[in-house]
Order: structure tokens, then C-alpha cells, then sequence
């Protein structure tokens, strides 16, 4: 039988059997993955020296558990800018760093920046692909330069100034809410909740022409989206779970699942019926058609979208955008303007300016609500204008 040296592992001959050698290659592989792994590590480490860091909570947990989501979170992060104005580092684990970007001028470099040298975020992308599949946020190249021609469309004036009236009716039923609740007694409000109703029920609405009146009962999809956007904040945050094998194993990762089959089953069987009833008339046809009976929506323009060859998204597709859009837009939405209204309630003067505004914009207009054409009338006269922040 053939000999094989080992010598360079202080061994002597050994008969060359398959096992060992595949032994050998599979160790080999492991401590060149290994090597490449510490390499590009510290190689990293090297270049994060330039940005400064806060204590740490636990030298293994990093910094977990440092920020919170509730309001002592949040006062968190405000001494954490206030602290380091430019940026700073956290550690999720012993070797996950993230960077949190403050300033408006190192932010603009990264938007800035092309795919190649800011590619996406592929820890928490991992997490949303079972449920968002390959849609514009998460998918890359060919495919996401595809899809965004194709969904050019879907952001048409002639489809968006539809969208007014659906947002006025939505915040007109989160406006006679508050009076009800206040009316009632209550002395405070959770804005943020109220508001993300408020979204999620705009985009219902926006995206699949459907009414689940989410804002004045329990919805099950509504409920669904809300948990999942929750599941994955939790399993991020959970440096463990982050491998999938043994997530699924845990209560929120059989969660998770059977809530991401609800929402894939809600979508697919909109996706299935506007199918079978859309019209084949073309998107200008089917604008005319639609003008006086119902708003255009988003699964409409996906199921007409065609690349340059003629070619259409796939259902699989439809879905990935659709969720993709219900995920992106509500919590995004709900967070800038519970913001809005938090610096107004501390600023009553720049409250003032803004009630002003909106004053002039309706004076002698009726009906009283804001229709596209003021909103059109009124950006072209006053266009806005950039914003400079100075560096601190």
C-alpha cells in the first residue's frame, strides 16, 4: 500500500488510505477558511481604529442590549450622538462591528457611493428574505436595475395624485380616533402605534385596493406584518439566533414561519385574482377605465409592467415587491412622522409657522382637505431648498 509522509506534522509514514486523505483536505479547507477569516477581521479592525467607540457592556456581548426600544432607548441614543457627533463604532458580539453614521456629511458619502463600494447589509438582509424575498430592497445587479425600470410606472403623477384622497381618508380616521379616545379620558396617546396604523392602512389601500379597516379593529395581516417586522428587530438583536438552523428550532422562528406563510397566502391570492379579472388593455387603457371607479393600484402597474423584451414579473416577483413596499413604507412612514409631530409639540412656534401654511394653502378652496394640485401648485412656487448643516 502506497506511504504517506506526515512528516510536516511531526508523523511519520501512514498507509494513504481515502479517509485520511479526505480528512486532510477537509482540514486543510477549515484552516485556510480560518486564516482568510482573521486575515479580513483584523483587517477591518485596522480601518474601524479611525472611528471612536462607547464602553462596552460585556467584552463577549459587546455592545447588545446598550440601546433598548423604549424611551430611556432613545435618550440612549441621543447622549450617543451628542457624544460622538461624527459616528461611532458598536459591537454586536465579540466580532460583528456595526458603524452608525451621524453626521449629514458622512451619511451623503455613503448614499453617495455605488453599489460596489457600500454593497447592501447582508446580516439583517438574511433575516427579511424568507418573508421579502428577492424584492428592490434585498436583491442586487441585474435583477434590482431590472425591477426598478420596470416599477417606474407604479410612481406616475397620474397614479400617485389618486393616492391623496386615500391618505386624507386614512388620517381623518386616525384624526376622529384621537377624539374619541381623548373624549373619553384618555390623557395620552402612543403616537407611533396610532400612526402606524395609520401607514399600514394607507398602503393596504394603496397596494392591493383592499379596506381591512385596520385602524378601528384587529386585523390578522396587519397584526402579521406588525409581528414580523418585530420577530426580526428581536432575532438581530440576538447574536445567537442569527444562524437560521437553529432559529427555526425556537418558538419565534416557528413563528415567524407560519406568520410568513399568512402574509405570502394574503398576497398570492390578491395576485391570483387581479389576475384573472385584469383586463388586457395596456396601462393607459386601463388608467381611463379606472378613473372614475377605483385608484389604480400597485399590484395593478406590477402585473402590466414588461422589461425591454416583453417580458413580465413573475407572481414570485409581484409578491417580493408587494411585501417589499407593505415592509418599507409603513414603519419608515410612521417613524418620520411621529418625529414631525413630537419636535412640533416641542416647538410650538415652528407649530404655528406650519398651521399658517396649511392655512394659506386652503384659503378659499373647498373643499377644505389638500388635493394633489395644491400640493403641485405649491412645490413649484416655494421648490425646497437644500439643506446645509454645519460641522459641529
Amino acid at each position: 500500500m502506497p506511504q504517506l509522509s506526515l512528516s510536516w506534522l511531526g508523523l511519520g509514514p501512514v498507509a494513504a488510505s481515502p479517509w485520511l486523505l479526505l480528512l486532510l483536505v477537509g482540514a486543510s479547507w477549515l484552516l485556510a477558511r480560518i486564516r482568510a477569516w482573521t486575515y479580513t477581521f483584523y483587517d477591518n479592525l485596522r480601518h474601524l481604529q479611525c472611528f471612536p467607540q462607547p464602553p462596552k457592556q460585556n467584552w463577549f456581548w459587546g455592545h447588545l442590549g446598550l440601546v433598548t426600544s423604549t424611551e430611556q432607548g432613545m435618550g440612549v441614543v441621543t447622549q450617543l450622538v451628542a457624544n460622538y457627533p461624527q459616528g461611532f463604532v458598536n459591537w454586536m458580539g465579540p466580532v460583528m462591528p456595526l458603524v452608525t453614521l451621524c453626521h449629514p456629511d458622512m451619511v451623503r458619502t455613503v448614499l453617495s457611493a455605488s453599489a460596489a463600494i457600500a454593497p447592501k447589509d447582508m446580516i439583517l438582509s438574511r433575516f427579511l428574505k424568507p418573508w421579502l424575498g428577492d424584492g428592490l430592497l434585498l436583491s442586487g445587479g441585474d435583477k434590482w436595475s431590472r425591477h426598478r425600470r420596470m416599477l417606474t410606472p407604479a410612481f406616475h403623477f397620474n397614479i400617485l395624485k389618486s393616492y391623496v384622497r386615500i391618505f386624507n381618508d386614512s388620517v381623518n380616521i386616525m384624526h376622529a380616533k384621537w377624539k374619541r379616545l381623548t373624549s373619553e379620558g384618555s390623557a395620552y396617546l402612543d403616537m407611533f402605534e396610532h400612526i402606524s396604523l395609520m401607514t399600514l392602512d394607507s398602503l393596504q389601500k394603496c397596494v392591493f385596493s383592499f379596506d381591512s379597516n385596520c385602524q378601528e379593529k384587529p386585523s390578522e395581516y396587519i397584526s402579521a406584518v406588525l409581528e414580523l417586522s418585530a420577530l426580526v428587530t428581536k432575532q438581530h438583536q440576538q447574536i445567537i439566533l442569527h444562524m437560521d438552523s437553529l432559529y427555526h428550532l425556537t418558538t419565534d422562528g416557528r413563528c415567524f414561519r407560519r406568520i410568513c406563510r399568512l402574509v405570502h397566502d394574503f398576497t398570492d391570492a390578491i395576485i391570483q385574482e387581479r389576475r384573472r379579472t385584469l383586463p388586457d388593455q395596456g396601462l393607459d387603457g386601463l388608467l381611463k377605465a379606472k378613473a372614475k371607479v377605483k385608484t389604480l393600484d400597485f399590484i395593478d402597474v406590477l402585473l402590466l409592467a414588461k422589461d425591454e423584451d416583453g417580458k413580465e414579473l413573475s407572481d414570485e416577483d409581484i409578491q417580493a415587491e408587494a411585501d417589499t413596499f407593505m415592509f418599507g413604507g409603513h414603519d419608515t412612514t410612521a417613524s418620520g412622522l411621529s418625529w414631525v409631530l413630537c419636535n412640533l409639540a416641542r416647538h410650538p412656534e415652528h407649530q404655528e409657522r406650519c398651521r399658517q401654511e396649511v392655512r394659506e394653502l386652503l384659503r378659499e378652496r373647498e373643499p377644505e382637505e389638500i388635493e394633489w394640485c395644491y400640493l403641485h401648485h405649491q412645490y413649484f412656487r416655494d421648490p425646497p431648498q437644500p439643506i446645509r448643516v454645519s460641522r459641529p
